[in-house]
């Protein structure tokens, strides 16, 4: 006995109460699964109403929360990283606070051996960006649902120069594990000859249309041989896509009213 297809709305995703049949359900997991994020400081600085905490928010404004559903041994981890990018900041933990979460931080203060503690609005936007980068890579979203994809918007905004190059590795290393894609205009994220050369996709806007494609021929060639990095090339202006690969977007999607 056959089944009549779900009805949709105009004020509602069709994918909804399609996921209810077997055959869609795959897609709407791997959709679900998919973090999109530009990290917005003065949202994870606020306090935050508590959440199950199970999908890092797009502004990262419930990161207090995922923290809080993750096993102590994962919020050490960010921990350790956080130290990497932000020396002298070694931790950092969910706050209760009345009916409110917040995060606190400790850090290393020079003539003092105990760690001073700082909560969440006394940190600075790339501390705070770097821990929300950080939740969004390493978030466990539970046992009904995976991280399947993360993309982030310039990761390495209010980044000393030096502590953008970490950040590079860990995004490395974290893609291990997840699909990672990240948009950037910083060269320094870019400073790294181990990037590997099919993870570099070039975009240009013309006539309104946006293209995204792989480097071309010149710019794989140099990057092969170790000449410049991409950052580098991305200082000269050398990055280009393929104009054989290069596909245009959909104008409709991408094209900028006024």
């Amino acid at each position: 006995m056959s089944h009549p297809p779900p009805t949709g709305g105009s004020d509602r995703l069709y994918l909804l109460p399609a996921a209810t049949y077997k055959v869609f359900t795959p897609v709407y997991e791997t959709l679900a699964g998919m973090g999109f994020y530009n990290l917005n400081p003065a949202q994870i600085r606020k306090l935050q109403s508590p959440d199950p905490g199970e999908l890092l928010d797009r502004d990262g404004g419930n990161v207090a929360s995922v923290l809080d559903r993750m096993k102590s041994s994962c919020v050490t981890r960010i921990g350790d990283y956080l130290a990497k990018v932000v020396p002298g900041t070694y931790n950092v933990e969910p706050k209760t606070i009345g009916p409110m979460l917040t995060l606190e931080f400790r850090q290393q203060v020079r003539g003092d051996p105990n760690p001073w503690r700082f909560r969440a609005n006394n940190m600075s936007d790339g501390t705070l960006r770097v821990l929300g980068v950080l939740a969004a890579l390493f978030q466990r979203p539970g046992a009904s649902r995976s991280t399947r994809l993360v993309g982030i918007e310039e990761p390495e905004t209010a980044l000393h120069p030096a502590a953008a190059s970490v950040l590079a590795d860990i995004l490395h290393e974290a893609s291990r594990r997840v699909q990672v894609i990240v948009t950037s205009h910083g060269a320094d994220l870019l400073d790294r000859k181990t990037i590997p050369l099919e993870s570099i996709l070039a975009v240009v806007s013309e006539d309104g249309e946006t293209k995204v494609s792989r480097l071309d021929e010149a710019g794989r060639a140099t990057l092969r041989d170790g000449l410049f990095t991409v950052g580098e090339l991305l200082r000269m202006n050398h990055l280009a896509p393929d104009p054989e690969s290069a596909a245009p977007s959909r104008p409709d999607v991408f094209r900028e009213d006024g």
